[in-house]
């Protein structure tokens, strides 16, 4: 028998059908391994956090409905003001643990389901990512004199800060507890470096003052996506409202619509 010869011409076609067809089908592989990706940070960056914020509020509700269905305190002492008006006393709680839930956090501004865990620590692995908003280490507590403050994601995980720079003036920030409710008031926004800590003083910025007042603070990082900056909410203390009354006018009214942009 006679060994077939295979023109030229033709095995070379051949050999370039063969070596285009590896090609092509190595940049489909790039190209699904590309749209992965992308489908990844998809989930990772809109639409897992739409799924995980909703399902902090749920439990945000779910831990509220439980605590309002538990025996009230006994209401804190009145307090007779410079005025003649009463107010009660505002209890201070105990600081959490690293990762041990606080209280309740509401911000009506961002919505009425909006109702985010508090837990003590601002870790990323314990209390951030995987639980919510984190209290700072040496925070002082609400109804302290001082500054309570806290840290929370603006983007992922639920991003519970996520709308902090659409606070506006005035603006209730609640923070419930077993004890009742915690009404501060929403005063100004900045962004700051992130070594700048002297945003956690008890006068926040001014570290060697002391002005009897109580506030609170809300850190996130800036802009989104972004480690850069961070942006920093501020609020002064207005009431205490103790569990046996019932959620404060702050929680049952709506808030006043945005302001109108200026001209």
């Amino acid at each position: 028998m006679t060994a077939s010869v295979v023109p030229e011409g033709r095995r070379s076609r051949r050999e370039r059908r063969s070596r285009a067809t590896v090609t092509s089908v190595l940049g489909e592989l790039l190209l699904t391994a590309g749209v992965i990706v992308l489908l990844f940070v998809a989930w990772q960056m809109w639409i897992g956090d739409i799924i995980i914020g909703a399902q902090k509020n749920d439990e945000g509700a779910a831990r509220s409905a439980q605590l309002a269905e538990a025996e009230a305190p006994e209401p804190p002492p009145l307090v007779e003001n410079e005025d003649g008006t009463t107010e009660y006393e505002a209890p201070i709680p105990d600081a959490p643990a690293d990762g041990e839930w606080f209280g309740q956090m509401h911000i009506p501004r961002f919505g009425a389901e909006y109702n985010f865990g508090i837990y003590g620590g601002t870790s990323r692995a314990r209390t951030l990512d995987q639980k919510g908003i984190g209290v700072y280490k040496n925070s002082k507590m609400p109804g302290e004199i001082g500054n309570f403050s806290m840290a929370g994601h603006r983007t992922t995980w639920g991003k519970p800060f996520n709308q902090l720079d659409k606070l506006q003036l005035n603006d209730a920030i609640v923070v419930e507890t077993e004890d009742g409710w915690y009404t501060y008031r929403f005063r100004t926004l900045e962004y700051v470096t992130p070594t700048q800590t002297d945003v956690l003083a008890d006068v926040p910025q001014m570290p060697a003052q002391q002005t009897g007042e109580q506030y609170i603070t809300l850190t996130a990082c800036s802009p989104l996506y972004s480690l850069a900056e961070r942006i920093i909410a501020y609020g002064v203390f207005e009431s205490f409202q103790p569990r046996a009354e019932g959620p404060p006018a702050a929680l049952t009214d709506p808030p006043p619509p945005p302001a109108a942009p200026s001209v």
